[in-house]
């Protein structure tokens, strides 16, 4: 979504700091008869006046040099251009303006008036009389003093210069040729006044053969209007430039004298251009020229540290996409707001995001407002690593847009293992509990990541029990499906140290167990990378097989996978358990899927939380026949418990 400017500019932007609540200002409602400064048809009038503003400025030297005052056309226009701001004057009286103080519009007509007569009006009145009109006086006879007097119409140029003092600030113009604008104007608006002054100094010299043109040509005064006006331009551009031909020179000391003003302005002139150009290219290049430096560093960094092609590959994608992507987090933008701009800018962004994420799934719009503004977002270029396997992960991440590789180092090859795109999250493993990273993860394409970290995440959860327990249910779930799991004994040092001395009974917990999932840390599942290991070669071995082998051969093959790595990995399997009571047949019970543990004990301790009996001494499988060992367990079993007050075991075939 764009940010309507023009909504709050009107013409080219006001040169009027607007007050807080810019919209609600400009929407204020004003006395009667009073003008806005915001109101677009004020300044589409100020905008028509500039047009006359720029014919001032060319006419009034020329005028003054060139010209003798009579009744024709020009006057008639020039007395138009009058009326019109003689009309802008009147307006003046009418507008309302902003107190520097409150930063609110005043309208009060006589603040407005005294305000006026006591600032512009004396000047805005004399660039407006016309002098010649009132007293019907020649050029000629005028002298100095009158054409002094004309010269105020160029206190018009103060609005040109108003315009451009809004270009610079407005953002959709480009500020390199809003300022190139402005300095060719002001360098052609210098030209054409000092040829035109110069040319009045010679006009006026008693001696006409004594002048800078008269030597050139006595005859000068005869020659046709525009050629006395190109050669004192070609004059002034050659005095500007320090060319000096030497076929135009002072002749006289009143030439001289004006030389020698000329030439100093000239110099104030030429170091203001230079050093606004300067600073403008150097702007303008400046932002590549840093990127450079730290291409060149990083180069230089890792040549003499000798690191892998890989390591500097990975560097210099990094550093070019944070060259690409830094307008676009603006960061330094975003961290002047207060903080409250700066959430709902969050919220805005990524609150759409979080809250799909599987991990939040049903936890409270509270808890999300309070992690979404502290998360940070971050480019990451293709191929570059996020995580590292086996590093103490810190961060949350959430992927925004893009994709990602899981991988894992098995027997020495880089495996993958898995993949994430927009919308999913990772690193959870690490910050909740507490381990180091199981896995890699890379990234495949350009993406953009949300990280939180993992101190913030736990500070906001103490403070929310209830969510808290949700999010590891979550990743219990989220767990389970990624596969290649194993349960984890109690550690203290998992998610929060008081977990283990919150109970059992409490009431997040009972909730829980209605949900048939564990929440406790004894029950909470996480990445054992042997597993991830197990199954990889498995999949690797039974890539040459058929999609139709029958059952029996894929029971060798596992029975021969268990023995060749007895002792040494656990492969996982899955297995159904159901709660046999008395007189029941064993097809009516409703079974649990579950990762078959390592041991009995630990079967027979998910059992009994599953079902919610902690007395359950036998197993049997589906043929009736009791289980003692663990190994003899296979992949798809059905599996019945049988309680202590159980009379009696009643066989059923599945």
């Amino acid at each position: 979504m764009l940010f309507s400017y023009d909504k709050y500019s009107g013409f080219f932007s006001s040169d009027l700091l607007p007050s807080l609540g810019t919209k609600i200002n400009q929407e204020a409602k004003l006395r009667k008869y009073i003008i806005s400064p915001f109101n677009l048809r004020y300044r589409a009038w100020e905008m028509f006046l500039l047009i006359f503003v720029i014919y001032t400025a060319w006419i009034t030297p020329f005028e003054s040099a060139f010209l003798i005052y009579r009744i024709d056309a020009l006057v008639i226009f020039d007395n138009i251009v009058n009326c019109l701001f003689a009309i802008d004057i009147f307006l003046n009286f009418f507008m309302a303006y902003l107190d520097k103080e409150s930063y609110i519009l005043v309208d009060d007509p006589k603040k407005i008036a005294m305000r006026y007569l006591s600032t512009w009006f004396i000047f805005d009145v004399c660039s407006t009389l016309p002098f010649h009109a009132f007293f019907f006086i020649d050029h000629k006879e005028s002298g100095v003093g009158f054409k002094l007097l004309s010269m105020l119409r160029l206190w018009r140029l103060r609005r040109v210069s108003a315009l451009f003092a809004r270009l610079e600030k407005d953002i959709r113009f480009n500020y390199f040729w809003t300022r190139c604008a402005k300095l060719i104007s002001v360098t052609l608006f210098a030209v054409h006044c000092a040829g035109c002054f110069n040319y009045v100094i010679a006009d006026r010299y008693p001696d006409t053969k004594r002048t800078w043109i008269g030597a050139a040509n006595p005859n000068f005064k005869e020659e046709g209007l525009w050629d006395r006006y190109i050669t004192s331009l070609y004059w002034s551009i050659v005095t500007l430039t320090t060319t000096g031909y030497g076929d135009l020179v002072a002749e006289n000391p009143r030439e001289m004298l004006f030389d020698i003003f000329y030439m100093l302005f000239n110099l104030g002139l030429t170091s203001y251009i230079i050093g606004n150009m300067t600073n403008l290219v150097v702007h303008w290049t400046g932002y590549t020229r840093n990127f450079r430096d730290k291409v060149e560093a990083a180069q230089e960094f890792a040549k003499r540290n000798q690191l892998s092609p890989r390591i500097q590959e990975q560097i210099l994608s990094h550093i070019c996409l944070k060259f690409k992507t830094e307008a676009l987090q603006q960061k330094e933008t975003i961290n002047v707001l207060p903080k409250a701009i700066r959430s709902s800018i969050a919220h805005y962004r990524f609150l759409p995001i979080v809250q799909n994420i599987s991990l939040f799934q049903g936890v409270s719009r509270e808890l999300l407002f309070q992690l979404v503004p502290e998360m940070e977002a971050e480019y990451f270029p293709p191929k570059e690593d996020v995580i590292l396997q086996n590093e103490a992960q810190t961060d949350l991440y959430i992927i925004v847009s893009g994709a990602l590789d899981f991988l894992a180092d098995i027997d020495g090859h880089e495996r993958i293992i898995g993949k994430a795109v927009a919308g999913e999250s990772f690193g959870e493993i690490g910050v909740l509990f507490g381990r180091s990273q199981p896995y890699a993860v890379r990234t495949t394409e350009i993406s953009q990541i949300l990280c939180l970290s993992r101190k913030t995440l736990l500070n906001i959860l103490r403070v929310n029990p209830e969510d808290e327990r949700i999010i590891m249910r979550n990743l219990v779930l989220k767990r389970q499906g990624f596969g290649g799991f194993d349960y984890v004994e109690s550690d203290s040092s998992l998610v929060f140290n008081n977990w283990s001395n919150r109970g059992t009974n409490d009431q997040g917990c009972s909730h829980v167990a209605q949900q048939d999932t564990p929440t406790n840390p004894s029950d909470l599942i996480s990445i054992d990378i042997q597993n991830l290991e197990a199954r990889e070669k498995k999949q690797v071995a039974n890539e040459g097989e058929s999609y139709g082998c029958n059952s029996e051969l894929n029971e060798q093959k596992g029975n021969r996978s268990q023995s060749g790595t007895k002792g040494s990995k656990h492969i996982n399997k899955r297995v159904t358990i159901h709660m046999k009571k008395n007189n029941n047949s064993l097809k009516e019970q409703n079974g649990k899927l579950i990762i078959l543990p390592y041991t009995l004990e630990e079967l027979f301790r998910v059992a009994g939380q599953r079902f919610g009996d902690y007395n359950l001494k036998k197993v049997v499988n589906a043929e009736d026949v009791e289980i003692d060992e663990v190994d003899v367990i296979r992949d798809g079993d059905h599996l019945f418990f049988l309680s202590t007050d159980c009379s009696g075991i009643e066989s059923n075939m599945m």
